[in-house]
């Protein structure tokens, strides 16, 4: 047999574990944040170790005891929030169960968790909010979020194909928790939508004419329609300026095995993206200045408002646990500490003297 013979046929090696990670986070069609998050803290996990004893550790020559005592450090040395510890517990599980195989106990500090109410704009400082915001994409997108409760990443991963002009109504697809919901949009924004969708269109005719349209699907739908990344419904409402390259084209790994994506990954395409949502993060923070402000707001602040703004004018709290896609009612219930109906409407006795 050839030399080159034996080249072809000799079997690839292993791929590194937090390539590994990466795979299986793609094989499950984990979101490409959660992904970076799994490798950032597996990795965060392997430094703390190789710190403690000098030396690179695979995670199989680590035991319980260790992984306990990078929780406990979590907690106590670096003070993190409850969610930032469970985010590394989340990470440090998938890594031992999924990718390892492996079973693991856990009896960590916990950080401590507490009870924060969300930050709300009253009626008034949402209208000088989205006033202070200059014309375009990101006021749209601003005002969409309050009008309809819509999460940032919600609001930029909008299609065309989402949006119902006949019975105005938005469909969000695969949002927190994989779940899709219908929500209404308020009428007053119809005729910038509509501006906002034909300029999408006509955006995609330029790309087209130049080579280019493709947006990115998800699952397997690549391989089903293979022509359906370059048509209107798919395109994204608020796309991006310029075109970018996917750093994980999903669609490849519906048709091929592990082995050969490990070993053979597939080539990035270049596509049109949608708005990256710091846009919309920074217009409303120069806005909030602009508009005098004093309240931290941010983006997700008016959805915050959204909900309270409903509850005041009496919508019902199960109608709006649906509208903003909570899957648990005590999640929704928050938003009765912060509304007027609350806690903040009772008079003070000292108002009565």
């Amino acid at each position: 047999m050839s030399r080159h013979a034996q080249a072809t046929t000799a079997p690839a090696s292993k791929p590194k574990l937090l390539d590994q990670v990466r795979n299986l986070c793609r094989i499950q069609h984990l979101s490409i944040r959660t992904e970076k998050a799994y490798v950032q803290w597996i990795e965060r996990f392997l430094r703390f170790h190789r710190n403690r004893y000098g030396q690179w550790r695979h995670p199989s020559q680590l035991t319980n005891q260790d992984i306990n005592d990078f929780l406990t450090h979590l907690a106590v040395q670096r003070n993190v929030a409850p969610s930032t510890q469970n985010q590394a517990l989340s990470a440090i599980l998938f890594l031992y169960s999924k990718v390892l195989q492996t079973h693991v106990t856990f009896d960590a500090v916990r950080a401590k968790q507490r009870t924060k109410l969300p930050v709300v704009l009253s009626r008034d400082e949402v209208r000088r909010l989205l006033d202070a915001i200059p014309h375009g994409p990101a006021k749209l997108a601003a005002s969409l979020m309050y009008g309809s409760g819509l999460r940032s990443m919600e609001c930029c991963r909008l299609r065309i194909k989402d949006i119902d002009f006949q019975q105005p109504s938005i469909c969000v697809r695969d949002g927190k928790g994989r779940k899709d919901r219908v929500v209404p949009f308020p009428r007053t924004l119809l005729d910038d939508l509509r501006r906002q969708v034909d300029s999408a269109r006509q955006l995609h005719l330029r790309d087209l004419e130049a080579g280019a349209g493709w947006v990115w699907l998800p699952y397997a739908l690549a391989q089903k329609y293979p022509h359906a990344g370059r048509e209107p419904a798919w395109q994204y409402v608020f796309p991006a300026r310029k075109l970018s390259t996917d750093p994980r084209p999903r669609e490849s790994l519906e048709s091929h095995t592990t082995s050969e994506l490990e070993h053979h990954p597939q080539p990035a395409q270049v596509r049109r993206h949608h708005i990256h949502e710091s846009t919309i993060q920074k217009a409303i923070k120069t806005a909030r200045r602009k508009a005098g402000i004093v309240k931290p707001a941010t983006a997700h602040t008016l959805r915050h408002s959204f909900a309270t703004h409903l509850l005041e004018s009496g919508t019902d709290i199960r109608t709006i646990q649906e509208l903003l896609g909570h899957q648990d009612l005590s999640t929704t219930m928050v938003y009765t500490h912060v509304s007027n109906g609350g806690p903040s409407g009772v008079v003070s006795p000292l108002d009565q003297l």
